[in-house]
């Protein structure tokens, strides 16, 4: 059986068997849960790392344009 197939059953099954898919604890809304609150930190963690490349590239640009100037 190939993967869409396989793919196209559990979906089948999903929307027929609602109780059987159920949502994990920082989707469903429970923001004390420590699920949520390490997806929280997932998140954070991450904007900290785009905020510090972005920010070294435009350093390295406001560099290069400081030195090419003189």
């Amino acid at each position: 059986m190939n993967l869409l197939r396989k793919m196209t059953l559990a979906a089948v099954f999903g929307a027929f068997l609602p109780s059987r898919v159920l949502a994990c604890a920082a989707c469903y809304g429970k923001s004390s849960d420590p699920l949520a609150h390490g997806m929280n930190w997932g998140i954070f963690t991450l904007l900290a790392v785009v905020v510090t490349v972005l920010s070294s590239i435009a350093a390295f640009f406001i560099f290069i344009i400081r030195r090419g100037g003189s």
